[in-house]
């Protein structure tokens, strides 16, 4: 495994980043791809046997069940000090008002409740899930600075937001003397590379982690386009990020199946590769559900693509209307 830097702090993670958004329960009879929690714990052992020490979750993911399921895995295949845990805070936990968004008091209380679900006294990376454009930024940045002072979260960082909203925010830490984002969790792949307009740039500049989610566009990119998966016909997510565009985008998903064909690989491995290739990147989130999810992840790190090999994946893409950044 390989390690790096997360930013410009002295934390070191694995540069891939496993991530838990597919652990949880559901509803009983609810056709879903989300994996059991035996499930999942056999694939956090490998990952942890595999050098991989960072993982991503979020409160809302199957709500709190993610949490709930990473956090008695890690308690119990490896000590607190050698696992980097992220998770995140915005969207609703509850029905009724402060259930959501990047409020003092949301926040202070969702805080709480991610460290008893996770069974853990701090979170090393905290993560604002979406941009609150009902709370001042000031607010949201004094508050997770509050956290930081008072040990329940080591580092914070960011996700899926436009660059003039992620630079005011550094602004107001800066201005203040608050603690600063550390990361950027954003949407970044081979088909949806709108990141590289404005984001991408602002975090090389600043010395910002960037650790995309949706490396592999929910599989997208992983397999032809004709094949089905049970992801691809039950997450209507899906479909909104990917489907408006999937016609332009197959030219790049056949050519992915080419290179991967070049070098006797499965296809995610050259998507990730291309990924881990690009300047900036930290370590791509990979949503990890079955063993080959992340034996290809961890192989992607030996591919070496050449300039000729990117160039050739990226030459057909064209503007993409703005998704994640909502």
């Amino acid at each position: 495994m390989e390690y790096v830097k997360l930013g410009h702090t002295g934390l070191d993670v694995s540069r891939i980043c496993f991530g838990c958004m597919g652990f949880g329960e559901h509803p009983p009879g609810e056709k879903t791809w989300h994996i059991s929690e035996e499930q999942a714990r056999s694939l956090i052992q490998k990952a942890l046997a595999a050098g991989i020490n960072f993982f991503d979750t979020a409160n809302v993911y199957s709500r709190g069940s993610s949490e709930e399921i990473l956090g008695r895995a890690l308690k119990d295949f490896a000590r607190r000090d050698e696992v980097v845990i992220a998770t995140k805070v915005f969207f609703p936990m509850h029905d009724g008002p402060n259930s959501r968004g990047l409020s003092r008091k949301t926040i202070m209380t969702e805080i709480d409740n991610s460290l008893r679900r996770l069974g853990t006294d701090y979170i090393d990376l905290y993560q604002i899930h979406r941009w609150d454009y009902h709370t001042p930024i000031e607010e949201t940045m004094e508050a997770l600075h509050d956290l930081i002072k008072a040990g329940k979260v080591r580092y914070i960082g960011a996700s899926a937001m436009y660059a003039w909203q992620f630079m005011k925010a550094l602004g107001v830490a800066d201005k203040h003397g608050w603690t600063r984002f550390v990361s950027m969790q954003n949407h970044y792949n081979l088909i949806y590379r709108e990141e590289e307009r404005e984001m991408m740039p602002l975090c090389r500049s600043e010395n910002i982690a960037v650790i995309p989610y949706s490396p592999l566009a929910g599989g997208l990119l992983a397999r032809d386009v004709t094949v089905e998966t049970l992801r691809s016909q039950t997450d209507q997510v899906l479909h909104q990020k990917y489907d408006r565009m999937l016609e332009h985008d197959r030219v790049i998903i056949d050519r992915v199946g080419e290179l991967a064909a070049k070098h006797g690989v499965p296809r995610a491995q050259i998507a990730l590769a291309w990924l881990l290739h690009k300047p900036g990147v930290t370590a791509p989130i990979v949503g990890v559900t079955k063993e080959h999810h992340l034996t290809d992840a961890i192989a992607a790190l030996d591919i070496k693509l050449t300039p000729e090999e990117m160039a050739y994946l990226e030459e057909p893409y064209v503007p993409h209307p703005v998704v994640g950044a909502l």
